[in-house]
This record gives C-alpha cells, structure tokens and sequence, in this order.
C-alpha cells in the first residue's frame, strides 16, 4: 500500500458506486479529485471505453491521484468544479452520465501540517485548497475587526463562542501577528472552555469557518449546483457528499427546488457503523443524489 492510498479512504464508496452506477463507456466527472479513491473506482468501471475527469483546486492532489490512476481512463483537470460547464467545453462534451462532488477538505491535506488545515499540528495558517491564488487565513485573521471575524466563525462555524474567540484573537495579534496554526489554536484553548466528555476540540468550528471563508466554499457550492444539472445527460446522476449542516442545507434545497432533477434520496444516506468504525473522519458525511429529468441539456 503506497502512502496516498494509506491515508486516504474514500468515503461512502459503495454507496456512491450503488448511486451513480457507472458502466463501461459512460463519461463521468469527479468534482473533487483528492486522493483520487472514489475516482479509481469509478474509472475501473468506465474502463476500457469510458472517461472519468477529475478536477481539483490542488495542485498537490492532482499529482497524487495521477500516479494512483495510471493506466486508466482519466482526464485531470487544474480547476474548480463550479467551473464545470467551461471545462466540458474545453474537452468538447457536450453532458455527461454522472457527476460526484466530495465536499470538504481530503485526508491528505489535513495530514500535511505546511498546508494549516489542523490544529493538531503546528505549521503556516494557510488553509487554501489552491496554494497558489487567493488570500491564506492568517491574512484573514490579522486583518478583520473583531466584529467580523466574530460574524465569520458564528456564520460558518456556529460557534457560540465566537464574540470571545474574535476578541481574544484581536488581543493577541496587537501583540504579535498570528501566522500559524499553533497560535490560533492555544488562543482559543485559552479562552474557550473544553467540558469533560466534549468529543469535538474547542478550535474545530473556528478552523472550520476560516476554511469555508478562505476557499469561499459556500458560495462555489451554491453557483455549482445552479449549473451542474444542465452538465447531466438524460437521466444522469449528482451525487454530493457533504460534512456539515450549511453545506446539506444548500443540496437539499438545490434539489429540491430544482425541475430539472428528481431527488433518489428522500433523506441522506450516512455511514455504517462499520464505515465509522474504520474511518471515524466520515462519522458526519451525507450523501444525496439526484437524476436529471428526460428534457436534454442545453
């Protein structure tokens, strides 16, 4: 076992193969690339005729996953999945059979302390999925007022906390500035309470919020789930597995209130125990799945 597949175990993986049931010859497009274990799967079913394209802000994921699926029908694409309408363009397809998106953070990504996705490892409060755009959440932390930095951990962390995270933030950095994990998360440890028997460290919300806000994920989940059902052939498939509340909301309601698709899954799917057992990172994933109608795309 090489060290991508050790540390990376595909979530709901037979659960998303039952779903999206991909066949030999169809095109199918993994959103979120990561280590590539749900997309090797898929593409040993696409194999020999099919196509599976993998897309990824990471850089360093891409290059991972190439050396995982070599030999089979892959295309890998440097981008965003919002952007999947250009990028189907480019390749001159028209609409595919199926689509999946692994919302969040990869485990190999939380496990390399240089990228500052963790609190459990010191390392440069980074926390970009795309290293090389965007503004890293140290420069988020040392430039907000307290009031929105507040607003931002109660927004997408739901932090009851977060007046006293943001101000104890604010303190600190007019001592020094904080530029890495290490710091932001004795901050918080210092101010906010930890219960006894409380199974969640009192700095994962704030991590959690920075990370949504410095990759902007809300908002690129909520262009792409506008745009993905007309990348769908006639009966085809999306398939999104999300990590927390704010993120299901937004599938559920795009579903829902979307004509062009049929909801498959009334309520989401989640984890055997046996899956929690074995990977305890996927305890809060949720699977949805919807099919589009019998009107063509566009």
């Amino acid at each position: 076992m090489n060290a991508v597949s050790s540390c990376h175990i595909p979530v709901l993986l037979a659960e998303v193969l039952q779903w999206l049931d991909p066949k030999p010859g169809q095109l199918v497009v993994d959103g979120t690339l990561g280590g590539g274990g749900h997309a090797l799967a898929i593409a040993q079913r696409l194999a020999p005729t099919g196509k599976l394209i993998g897309i990824d802000l990471d850089p360093a994921a891409l290059e991972s996953a190439a050396a995982r699926l070599t030999g089979l029908p892959v295309a890998l694409v440097h981008g965003n999945f919002a952007d999947l309408p250009e990028i189907l363009r480019q390749f001159g397809i028209p609409a595919v059979h199926g689509i999946l998106l692994d919302l969040g953070m990869s485990s190999l990504q939380l496990a390399d302390p240089n990228r500052g996705f963790s609190f459990t490892q010191d390392g440069p409060l980074d926390m970009r999925f795309d290293p090389t755009q965007g503004e890293p959440a140290w420069r988020l932390v040392n430039r907000l007022s307290a009031k929105n930095l507040a607003n931002l951990i109660w927004r997408y962390g739901q932090d009851r906390y977060s007046r006293r995270i943001a101000q104890a933030i604010v303190a600190h950095r007019q001592r020094e500035p904080i530029t890495t994990t290490g710091q932001l998360a004795a901050i918080i440890h210092a101010c906010v309470p930890r219960r006894r028997g409380d199974r969640i460290d009192p700095a994962t919300r704030t991590f959690q919020a920075l990370r949504i806000a410095v990759n902007a994920e809300l908002d690129t989940l909520q262009k792409a789930l506008k745009q993905l059902p007309d990348c769908l052939l006639p009966g085809g498939r999306l398939a999104v597995i999300s990590f927390h509340s704010l993120e299901d909301r937004l599938v559920k309601q795009a579903f829902a209130g979307d004509n062009r698709l049929q909801v498959l899954t009334r309520r989401p799917i989640r984890p055997t125990q046996t899956e929690i057992e074995q990977n305890p990172r996927c305890r809060s994933a949720k699977l949805r799945v919807a099919q589009r109608g019998p009107q063509s795309p566009h």
